[in-house]
C-alpha cells in the first residue's frame, strides 16, 4: 500500500510538472463576477530575449457563466514603449451546453491562445491588461456584471 501510494504521488508530480513554464500567474475574481470596468493586470519581466514564447490565457468559469463564448481586449505594454491590442473571441462551450476546458465538477479551466511565436527582446517589465467585452445579442450596452468567470490567469511558455 505504501509503495502504490509512492507510485502514485511520483506520477502526479512528473505530470504536473511543465520545463517549458516561464511565467504564470492568476487573479481571482471576487466572488465570480468580472465587473466591465476591472481591467486585469499582469505583469512580468527577466524573461530570456533570444527565446520564443508561447502566451496564454487561463480562464476558470463555473456553471453561472450564461455565454457560449467569451470576448477579450488585451492590451500588452512593452518597455519599449510599443503597444499590442488585440480584441479577441474564444469558445467556451459546444452547441450541445458541454462546457469546453478541463476540470471535474462545475468548474472548468480552459487554456487559450493570446500570442504564439513572440518574442521579449526588450528587457525591463512587460505589462498585459485584459477587459471583458461581453454583450447579449441584440444589447449596445456591454454586460456589467459578467458571472461566472472565477480566475483568470496568464501563462508563458517557452518553445523549445
Amino acid at each position: 500500500m505504501k509503495n502504490s501510494l509512492l507510485l502514485i504521488g511520483l506520477a502526479l508530480l512528473l505530470l504536473a510538472c511543465n520545463t517549458n513554464i516561464a511565467h504564470t500567474e492568476y487573479i481571482a475574481l471576487n466572488n465570480g463576477v468580472w465587473k466591465s470596468k476591472d481591467t486585469l493586470t499582469f505583469s512580468f519581466k527577466e524573461l530570456d530575449t533570444t527565446a520564443t514564447y508561447q502566451l496564454f490565457l487561463n480562464i476558470r468559469n463555473d456553471d453561472t457563466y450564461e455565454f457560449s463564448n467569451l470576448f477579450l481586449i488585451t492590451e500588452l505594454q512593452q518597455p519599449n514603449d510599443q503597444v499590442l491590442v488585440d480584441t479577441l473571441e474564444y469558445k467556451m462551450a459546444q452547441p450541445t451546453g458541454e462546457w469546453l476546458g478541463r476540470g471535474t465538477g462545475s468548474v472548468k479551466e480552459s487554456k487559450l491562445w493570446l500570442k504564439e511565436n513572440i518574442n521579449f527582446s526588450s528587457s525591463g517589465v512587460y505589462t498585459l491588461k485584459v477587459q471583458h467585452a461581453m454583450r447579449k445579442n441584440g444589447s449596445v450596452n456591454g454586460v456589467e456584471d459578467l458571472t461566472g468567470i472565477t480566475d483568470v490567469g496568464l501563462q508563458i511558455e517557452t518553445i523549445k
